[in-house]
């Protein structure tokens, strides 16, 4: 295989490319969260959250919708297998949120950061005052919650 061209660099810098990026770049991301059990997801999503489906597809999968954003959990045998955030809420009333969530039996992770710090009851707290606390739904997904900028 021969060396790209010049030519090949201007190809790949023409304007339809750099349309192409500019369309994706203003589609809304959507957090796609799987289920080994969609029916107990439900039941956690709204017992757990408020949150009810805003539509459900054919092939049983939920879509929700927080904040204007919406995010759809799906039926797979590869739920609970990530180790890492799944998604996460920017929150103004970070600690009314987090007691809300407690009452309604969400349980904080412990997140243990070395040098940098460790959750206490489930938040950390940064030198300059922001916060931040980790939770799991019923299907191993960890969502963060941290306090907007």
């Amino acid at each position: 295989m021969e060396p790209s061209t010049p030519r090949t660099v201007e190809i790949l810098k023409s304007d339809r490319t750099e349309e192409v990026f500019l369309v994706i770049a203003n589609i809304p991301i959507q957090a796609v969260l799987p289920a080994s059990d969609i029916e107990r997801a439900r039941s956690w999503y709204s017992e757990k959250l408020g949150l009810e489906p805003v539509s459900t597809s054919p092939f049983g999968d939920l879509r929700y919708e927080a904040g204007g954003v919406q995010f759809l959990v799906y039926q797979s045998n590869l739920a609970g297998t990530n180790q890492a955030t799944a998604a996460g809420f920017s929150l103004e009333n970070f600690d009314e949120v987090v007691a809300f969530l407690r009452s309604n039996g969400v349980t904080f992770e412990h997140v243990d950061f070395g040098e940098m710090g460790a959750t206490v009851d489930g938040v950390i707290t940064t030198p300059d005052g922001q916060k931040a606390a980790w939770f799991k739904d019923s299907e191993g997904n960890t969502f963060a919650l941290s306090m907007a900028d």
